[in-house]
């Protein structure tokens, strides 16, 4: 989808030409003399339309205005959260078939925020999966106009939204592709794809190599599938080689059955969204391609099924990770963190500035935080206050829970160095305490998505989750990174003399301009 940034007041909003014109209507609007301005007020007046968020007019060829449908839209105070959920409201205008160009205007300034979520409500809710249908109804939607009164002041905030939806989308079709269309293979395919855009490298390692790192834990997974695991390497190098890196790591289990610990048949469809921590991490990377930011990111995806064949990892094995520590294994369905560790350990070579996981991990987080907010554990205080931060931004919230050393006291074992679970009470913690051992000194971040990595029900789908939390992080850090470089300094006389380069450009410069008196 197009999206255009486009400098429209109500009466240059009536002039639009497109299918479908959606005005953005908060509270306190004020009208003006124009005709859109008097339908609103005319609306608002006899209570046909509210200013609550979701609200929403219908019209069709109002006498005045190009567009063929008009749809009043409220949106609260018009802050990013009123106008995320506004737009959602109106998914089904923006899904209509008949509708290939929309204008969606401000009726009032708009903040920064506001237009960012503006395009990623857009987005989203006209997003429509198509890959494995065989008449499917592909998004009509093609150009979409985000009106607003001052376009330099958002500018920047547009620009970024439209590259976190395109990761977004990239994140939500990968989780959305069932277990036989996203094997690992496939998914090591869609990263090497990554690799043919500016800045960006991919290499990808299979069992031979696998066991050659000495990743116990994560072959231990893959043993019990005809599938051959992978394991994915992306890096992005925005910024000098000296800086160091931010590695994201993405839990890869492309369809997760339970293994021995088979989980019950009902909704067991939807582990096929066990990977969408892994196609997060491939989301930011399409988004790191279209922004090119200054900074340096490495992503890691470990992938492989878990399966319940004869072969397979059983309750009670033990088994050693890629740090040496031994594991037992009490539940095969607790598989996920055995495939992060030996990511986390591998980690450590890259000398990061930090390292955030990114996994469905528990249903206790289910449990904890519903499909609201991911839950979020750190062991650094800056980083879990970066990504709080980055998700409120984003609108893509986490919440950090505790990382008690008490905590892990369920994970003791009379036969092995830990356990890899410590029972049902407080079940994301104890996850999260488990991950914590094979972190080094870096600084760390866990970030559990089995809440909000996708919906059930009718609404069934990933929803490209916490893609833009990510994001809003890596540029958060790329910002403060450049305002911590001291900037190169100016070829002075001497040195231009060696240089001839340094010298013309000496030469080019102009001189300063005396004040003028007074001045």
């Amino acid at each position: 989808m197009n999206f255009d940034l486009k400098t429209l007041g109500l009466p240059e909003a009536a002039a639009e030409k497109c299918d479908l014109l959606v005005l953005l209507v908060p509270d306190g609007f004020k009208p003006g003399t124009d005709v859109l301005s008097a339908v609103v007020a005319q609306a608002l007046k006899n209570a046909d339309l509210s200013t609550k968020v979701g609200q929403n007019l219908s019209l069709y060829q109002v006498p005045g205005v190009a567009a063929r449908r008009v749809a009043l839209l409220g949106v609260g105070a018009g802050d990013a959260r009123g106008v995320r959920l506004g737009v959602q409201a109106a998914a089904g205008l923006l899904r209509a078939v008949s509708v290939k160009r929309a204008v969606l205007c401000f009726a009032s300034p708009a903040s920064a925020d506001a237009v960012a979520a503006a395009v990623q409500g857009v987005a989203q809710a006209s997003y429509v999966y198509t890959t494995t249908k065989s008449k499917a109804e592909a998004r009509t939607l093609s150009r979409v106009i985000i009106g607003v009164a001052d376009t330099a002041a958002v500018t920047q905030a547009f620009e970024h939204s439209v590259a976190v939806t395109v990761g977004v989308e990239f994140a939500r079709e990968w989780g959305n592709r069932p277990a036989n269309y996203a094997t690992p293979t496939l998914l090591a395919d869609a990263a090497k794809g990554l690799a043919q855009h500016t800045g960006i490298q991919c290499k990808v390692m299979g069992p031979t190599d696998v066991a050659k790192l000495g990743m116990g834990a994560f072959m231990a997974v893959a043993q019990g599938t005809q599938e051959p695991l992978r394991f994915i390497e992306l890096r992005y190098t925005g910024a000098a080689k000296t800086q160091a890196p931010i590695v994201l790591v993405g839990k890869g289990i492309t369809f997760d059955s339970g293994g021995i610990s088979l989980k019950p048949g009902a909704e067991m469809d939807e582990m096929k969204f066990d990977m969408c921590g892994a196609a997060s991490v491939l989301g930011v990377f399409r988004a790191l391609a279209e922004l090119q930011p200054t900074i340096n990111v490495v992503g890691l995806i470990p992938a492989c099924e878990n399966m319940p064949d004869g072969r397979a990892l059983k309750p009670g094995d033990v088994v050693t990770s890629m740090s040496g520590q031994t594991i037992e294994i009490l539940n095969t369905d607790a598989e996920g963190r055995l495939v992060l560790c030996d990511a986390l350990t591998y980690a450590a070579r890259f000398k990061p500035a930090a390292v955030v996981d990114i996994a469905t991990l528990t249903g206790a987080c289910v449990i904890a935080l519903g499909g609201v907010r991911s839950g979020l554990f750190a062991t650094d205080d800056a980083l879990a206050q970066a990504l709080l931060a980055a998700g409120e931004s984003a609108q893509d919230l986490c919440w950090r829970l505790p990382l008690d050393d008490d905590y892990a006291e369920g994970l003791k074992t009379n036969f092995a160095d830990v356990a890899n679970v410590g029972g049902r009470p407080a079940g994301s913690i104890t996850a999260a305490k488990f991950l914590q051992r094979f972190v080094g000194e870096f600084p760390w971040a866990h970030l559990d998505i089995a809440g909000t990595a996708w919906k059930g029900g009718a609404a069934k789908g990933a929803t490209g989750r916490p893609v833009g939390l990510l994001v809003h992080y890596l540029l958060q850090a790329s910002a403060r990174a450049e305002a911590d470089t001291p900037p190169p300094k100016a070829p002075t006389a001497k040195t231009a003399a060696k240089n001839p380069v340094a010298k013309s450009a000496v030469a080019r410069e102009p001189r300063a301009t005396p004040a003028a008196p007074g001045k």
